[in-house]
């Protein structure tokens, strides 16, 4: 069967030619049921958006349209259950660059961040745009398009006004911390202040309204590099990270009793702020266990001791001994991220470079005064080269791969993605800043005029690679595209962690960081990685990407039973096998931003994605009712 035509090949569907029952039929696949059992070749029949009819010969006549499965495995549709899709739904909803890749229901409002409250502008404040700019690397002019659009102001209007919009996949939403904090105390105390306990109250009786009216949990963040993108507030965090741990305890109890999930981030810098963060999911010590979902398990390549505490905070949390729900998500993926210039999520985390993210993204005049400071070129060379010279402390940290930061400082890992000297794109650092010692020392045998002017006007200050980095930057701004793995570089590592029974697949960030990075195939690439097991993993793996995050999450879905709604794709396993995921990342101009975008490629892996019934992706094409009919809908919660 040619995945290209499958659905419109008449020998892989084809009309029916009497009275029909089933609106299509899929023969022949192998189906793997999220149940966790092993897969049987069966026939599905689907009819007025629900699994009809499951088993061997099913009748082909009963059907409009008939679906040749054969070689292709057949799964519930996939879930995402971290994404910052809150932003496009409201200009492109039928989210294609999840859809293309076999994912059905998108949870959104995570790390805090959402519109369950309305645009909340006021006193001059514009909070879609002070917290999501940075956080999210999306740009001033996306979010205020966005904010202007927005016509309600409270969750169950919110709720409302999703399901109107031409959904493609189905949505989870959460109740964002740093907007509860902004209702309820204003923009200004909220990142200033503690709540009264008149305000802690009503934040309580918020978060339970929104719960009852079908949200599935609460979202908090305590990553130490959210900063928000107003001036005056350029060095203050997001409002959820000025919470103590008295008021998370107080809200997330609200979510222990109606039975929703938090999802959270650790404060990274605390072991011990960590630990205590995390005990509120233990139902030995607080009565009943809270679902608790966190991001994220990677193996970061500078800290390799990261991913071991992680892991074995799972553990002990789920023990027997403290009775914890806890599910650190994990990326399926190498943890690779572009940076714009200076501008990426990663550079949030070291001062030196965090200076340059609160400049306005247009501002290269700001950026180039600060580039040009002589205190700042001091202090950032110093910060460059730390660990890096002369024998101490921090220079044994990096040998032995336990340093502070996870940004990567290696100029060898750091390749130029697009650069204005095309001479230059697709090497790393480490080989241009050799061309400019070489070019300095007169040794530079081949180069072309261009580079040798830019050489010449530019590099022939440089002295090390503190220089070299500075002068990049200051050349080229954000012209200059360049990427990196900070984590995930060994795929057995990155296996290990998905098959790991205390960690959920699922940290892909989709709708975020529109050039920085694209794990909107990680759902597949965790597919990939299970299938050399075999059956037993690939079952495996099915359940933990289906059934196994709509339990979490408190939602039906991620099943295909007789009477499910039919959410449910086909996968090529050939194409998956050969599916070269360090290739499929490009850059498209989406016309809904107004702006470039990183997006995955991986056409002809999954053949068909139907959601509720409807047939949204076929071969290498939408159907042309996506984003323009509505398919999903905003998931029930089940508590």
């Amino acid at each position: 069967m040619n995945d290209e035509t499958v659905m419109n090949d008449e020998t892989a569907m084809s009309d029916a030619k009497t009275d029909t029952t089933w609106d299509y039929l899929i023969q022949g696949a192998k189906v793997f049921d999220g149940s966790g059992e092993l897969p049987v070749y069966e026939d599905i029949a689907v009819a007025n958006g629900k699994i009809a009819a499951r088993g061997t010969n099913l009748d082909p006549h009963k059907a409009r349209k008939v679906i040749d499965g054969s070689e292709r495995w057949a799964m519930p549709g996939l879930f995402d259950i971290h994404t910052h899709y809150d932003l496009e739904l409201e200009v492109a909803p039928g989210l294609p660059e999840s859809v293309r890749h076999g994912t059905t229901t998108v949870v959104i409002a995570n790390c805090s961040l959402g519109l369950a409250f309305g645009a909340q502008r006021n006193n001059g404040a514009d909070p879609i745009v002070d917290c999501y700019a940075r956080v999210e690397n999306i740009p001033k002019d996306v979010l205020r398009a966005t904010a202007d659009r927005v016509d309600w102001h409270n969750p169950k209007e919110y709720i409302k006004h999703l399901n109107k919009l031409s959904l493609g996949p189905n949505l989870v939403t959460l109740v964002p911390h740093s907007m509860l904090r902004i209702e309820v105390m204003g923009f200004e105390a909220s990142i200033s202040r503690d709540p009264t306990e008149d305000e802690l109250q009503a934040m309580e009786s918020l978060l339970e309204r929104a719960l009852d009216d079908g949200y599935a949990g609460f979202s908090t963040d305590a990553l130490p590099f959210h900063y928000l993108a107003n001036q005056p507030n350029t060095r203050k965090t997001i409002p959820t990270q000025f919470a103590k741990y008295p008021e998370i305890k107080r809200l997330t109890d609200v979510v222990r009793r109606k039975g929703g999930v938090w999802q959270a981030t650790p404060p990274k810098d605390s072991t011990i702020g960590t630990i205590k963060t995390f005990l509120l999911s233990c139902g030995r010590l607080h009565g009943k266990p809270l679902k608790t979902t966190v991001v994220a398990a990677l193996d970061v390549h500078s800290n390799r001791k990261i991913v071991r505490l992680a892991r074995l905070l799972a553990r002990v949390l789920n023990s027997r001994l403290l009775k914890g729900d806890f599910h650190l998500q994990a990326l399926a993926a190498p943890f690779k991220v572009w940076s714009d210039g200076a501008v990426t999520p990663l550079s949030e985390e070291i001062e030196e470079l965090r200076i340059l993210n609160e400049t306005e993204l247009e501002d290269r005049e700001g950026r180039q005064k600060i580039l040009n400071d002589p205190a700042y070129i001091k202090q950032f060379k110093a910060m460059w080269m730390s660990g890096k010279t002369r024998f101490g402390l921090k220079r044994l940290k990096r040998l032995v791969r336990l340093e502070d930061y996870a940004f990567n400082r290696a100029l060898e890992d750091m390749t130029i993605d697009v650069c204005p000297l095309k001479d230059w794109e697709g090497k790393t650092f480490a080989e241009v800043f050799a061309r400019v010692k070489a070019a300095n020392a007169g040794k530079l045998l081949e180069s072309s005029k261009a580079e040798q002017a830019l050489l010449r006007e530019q590099f022939a200050q440089v002295k090390d690679e503190g220089d070299f980095v500075l002068v990049m930057l200051r050349a080229f701004d954000r012209d200059l595209s360049w990427y990196t793995v900070s984590a995930n570089r060994d795929e057995r590592t990155v296996r290990n962690l998905l098959m790991d029974r205390q960690l959920l697949p699922g940290f892909n960030d989709s709708g975020a960081h529109l050039t920085n990075m694209a794990f909107y195939d990680g759902n597949l690439r965790a597919l990939k990685l299970a299938s050399d097991g075999g059956d037993m993993d690939v079952t495996y793996m099915v359940r933990r990407l289906t059934r196994d995050p709509a339990r979490v999450f408190g939602v039906k879905g991620g099943s295909i039973k007789v009477g499910d709604q039919a959410d449910l794709i086909l996968v090529n396993p050939s194409a998956l096998r050969r599916m070269d995921h360090n290739n499929t990342v490009k850059r498209q101009y989406r016309q809904e931003f107004r702006h470039e975008q990183l997006v995955n490629r991986t056409d002809g892996v999954v053949p068909l994605v139907m959601i509720a019934g409807h047939p949204a992706w076929h071969g290498t094409d939408f159907d042309e009712s996506l984003g323009q009919k509505k398919m999903g809908t905003v998931l029930a919660t089940t508590f």
